[in-house]
């Protein structure tokens, strides 16, 4: 089955030689096209290019027309956490009185809130409560998401999360890589034993995610007051052994040398990225590994903001992802994270949409198939509502521009996903 979107006021994002990711002045542009066309075959991209030259379509095809409206590749948001239990507002109001996130987890909420409602929960009810978040992030763009586990914190809970995971990717059209985040905060009951808990991570927990195949990728939250440069190391080396490349939680809190470990393991990607320094932007421009920044974390934390533009100017490609979780970052509005990371990080329209695409797909390690308007990647786009231009899609932060959403060649309504 065919799909021709025709008359496109601007076909956004195209590549005739595709990248796997884009870095420093490059991500200035992008390619796009004025007066477009865009061919869907099933669930692949097979043509696009100007009206004029649009190719005649033989046999039964569905034509969209998009004048006025522009034409995206789907959002790709290479971190959250959007399987969890129940939610967390009451902490939001603790933070509103003047909490740190420190200070919460230490008395026993944050991360270790949410273990102890998602072990409440059964596998059942973990999926019901996820599906919503997941229609709710396909509604706004996103047609590819990772989502870690690391709220459980028990072998029957890592497990059950990763079970939930690798449910959503079989019922749902969404691409979705699944990490084990099993090193995610200590326990109550290795209180004073970290270095247990960390024992029980590998040879516990691990060796059980590898037997069923639960995971994609393996992160640790490598950060003042959770887990030591030396015990990541100790994690990431034993995840290598089961194939399991890292996505490190890094420098969210401090200089926790998160980011030096990282590139050390060839981290897929390093995430947070509050604290950055020189040091650090040398090791990564060294490196494979993606820089990868959380706008809606800083912001619902009122946390420093990581320095993006001195680490595009330095060279560097720049992710942005949403940290969808229930405790600091309860959105995965993909959009709202492009507007947060032009107001707050500097970032211009370009930057933010290939900050949003090829380069979060990249961090997903699926840049070869998607993040991108390229032949034979998957056929995952969304068409907006009329807009004047791209710089419009992050200056209107809080409307909803996208009309229709086409994931590997379905068209979804919107109505489906409410």
């Amino acid at each position: 089955m065919r799909i021709l979107i025709k008359n496109i006021k601007k076909l956004v994002q195209t590549e005739n030689k595709p990248k796997l990711k884009v870095s420093g002045k490059a991500m200035a542009k992008i390619g796009s096209i004025e007066n477009a066309y865009l061919i869907l075959k099933d669930d692949l991209i097979e043509d696009f290019g100007k009206m004029k030259n649009m190719p005649e379509i033989e046999g039964n095809y569905k034509s969209i027309d998009a004048s006025e409206k522009m034409v995206f590749p789907s959002y790709c948001d290479s971190h959250t956490h959007l399987v969890y239990a129940g939610s967390r507002e009451i902490e939001y109001n603790d933070k509103i009185k003047g909490l740190s996130y420190e200070e919460i987890a230490k008395r026993g909420g944050g991360i270790l809130n949410s273990a102890k409602l998602l072990n409440k929960t059964s596998e059942d009810e973990l999926y019901e409560q996820a599906l919503p978040r997941i229609n709710e992030i396909i509604s706004q763009g996103t047609g590819a998401v990772e989502i870690k586990s690391g709220y459980g914190l028990t072998l029957e809970g890592e497990l059950k999360m990763l079970r939930v995971i690798k449910r959503l990717k079989e019922t749902t059209p969404l691409i979705i890589k699944s990490t084990f985040l099993g090193a995610h905060a200590v326990p109550s009951e290795y209180k004073g034993k970290q270095s247990e808990y960390v024992d029980f991570v590998i040879n516990e927990i691990l060796p059980k995610v590898a037997e069923e195949k639960l995971a994609d990728f393996i992160d640790v939250f490598c950060d003042k007051g959770f887990f030591t440069v030396d015990e990541t190391d100790k994690i990431l080396t034993a995840g290598a052994k089961y194939g399991l490349r890292p996505k490190i939680h890094a420098n969210e809190l401090d200089y926790s040398g998160g980011i030096q470990i990282g590139v050390k393991h060839n981290a897929l990607s390093v995430d947070h990225l509050e604290y950055v320094g020189d040091e650090e932007i040398k090791v990564l421009k060294n490196s494979e590994t993606m820089p990868t920044i959380l706008p809606g974390a800083a912001f619902f934390l009122n946390m420093p903001y990581s320095p993006a533009r001195k680490m595009i100017d330095a060279g560097l490609p720049i992710a942005v992802a949403s940290d969808f979780n229930p405790g600091s970052s309860p959105s995965g509005n993909m959009k709202l994270m492009g507007s947060f990371a032009s107001v707050n990080y500097k970032l211009t329209a370009e930057e933010v949409i290939n900050a949003t695409t090829i380069n979060t797909a990249y961090a997903m390690n699926i840049s070869k198939i998607t993040g991108s308007i390229a032949k034979g990647k998957k056929a995952n786009v969304f068409i907006t509502k009329e807009i004047p231009s791209i710089e419009y899609m992050s200056y209107a932060y809080g409307s909803d521009l996208i009309d229709t959403i086409i994931l590997g060649g379905e068209i979804i309504r919107k109505s489906e996903c409410e």
